[in-house]
């Protein structure tokens, strides 16, 4: 096979590399908008459910007894598969900036065409971090794997308060240490979402 045979089946080779990795992100970002909404859903139909109940207060615990550990696993759940859809969303886009990398060296010439690709000047040019590959720490703020975790922490946050109420029957220690529970749990999801940021940028 010749040189021109060799890179022009290289090309085909790329073009559809690109173009699955491009539906491989789309499928991404589509499970993780349905995983959210699912939950989202899930939680919505408990809160009406417990608006049927709060009227009777032999009902209330029993329900939420039942439907606190739900949410709880299933969010859990929820949370560690949009973490691993954002790594993959991740890797995805910066296999396809090493794909526009190599349109840009091969045919953009003098173009500016995926210019953005590349940083750097003359022989020092380098691939550049895609756009949304490597957010920044107040970026994962932004994610849904982070607003997932937020309403996670509530959940674990409620739960404390609500048993330790139950238990000790102070108001105010059970607020504060729902409160507690809640920032604790939040921090160490973000703390999970920023080792799986910290081991893309690797």
């Amino acid at each position: 096979m010749d040189q021109d045979a060799r890179e022009q089946g290289l090309l085909t080779a790329l073009t559809t590399e690109h173009f699955v990795l491009q539906t491989s992100r789309n499928a991404t970002i589509a499970e993780s908008v349905g995983r959210a909404t699912v939950f989202l859903s899930l939680l919505s139909a408990v809160l009406i459910g417990l608006g049927f109940v709060s009227s009777s207060g032999q009902l209330v615990k029993p329900y939420l007894g039942a439907v606190l550990p739900t949410l709880v696993i299933t969010g859990l759940l929820t949370f560690a598969r949009l973490v691993q859809n954002m790594v993959e969303n991740s890797l995805n886009l910066k296999r396809i900036q090493h794909i526009r990398a190599y349109y840009h060296r091969q045919f953009a010439g003098q173009h500016g065409f995926f210019a953005d690709a590349m940083t750097g000047e003359g022989d020092t040019r380098t691939i550049a971090a895609a756009v949304g590959s490597s957010p920044s720490r107040w970026q994962l703020l932004l994610t849904t794997a982070a607003m997932v975790g937020a309403v996670n922490a509530l959940l674990f946050g409620s739960g404390v308060a609500l048993l330790t109420g139950v238990a000790n029957g102070s108001a105010t220690l059970a607020i504060a240490l729902g409160v507690a529970v809640a920032l604790v749990a939040f921090a160490a999801q973000l703390t999970y979402i920023r080792r799986a940021s910290i081991w893309l940028s690797d």
